[in-house]
């Protein structure tokens, strides 16, 4: 695939992951794919599998009843790697985050195979997930 397709492929992840549709997002994820996150809290560290992922992403819905979002700022690809700039932002238990991240997709074959996500600011995500 192309970098521009690849681009395209995680563009319609985010917008997926918005819409929580699943279904796509299971269609773009590799059946073993890896899930890296950075920080010290329960979403934090590395998970395997397609359902892996997806329960983890349910958990961010469920801890934060809904309110999380997403929105991207830039996306830079290559033939193998897709990077997007982005910033979060959700309610928990009457606390409100708010940061930036970057989230590196490497992909194969239009699949993710693997993704990194980093949070600029990790102690703050540790806070708020604790």
């Amino acid at each position: 695939m192309s970098a521009s397709e690849d681009a395209a492929a995680v563009r319609r992840g985010y917008d997926a992951f918005m819409r929580g549709d699943m279904d796509a997002l299971q269609e773009l994820f590799a059946p073993d794919i890896k899930w890296h996150t950075n920080g010290r809290n329960r979403l934090a560290g590395t998970r395997e599998g397609v359902g892996n992922v997806l329960a983890s992403f349910g958990e961010i819905a469920d801890g934060t009843d809904g309110t999380f979002r997403v929105e991207i700022h830039d996306v830079l690809a290559s033939d193998d790697h897709v990077v997007v700039l982005a910033s979060s932002s959700g309610d928990r238990q009457g606390t409100h985050l708010e940061g930036n991240y970057c989230h590196v997709f490497h992909l194969s074959d239009g699949k993710v195979t693997e993704a990194w996500v980093v949070n600029e600011d990790p102690y703050a995500t540790d806070e708020f997930w604790a």
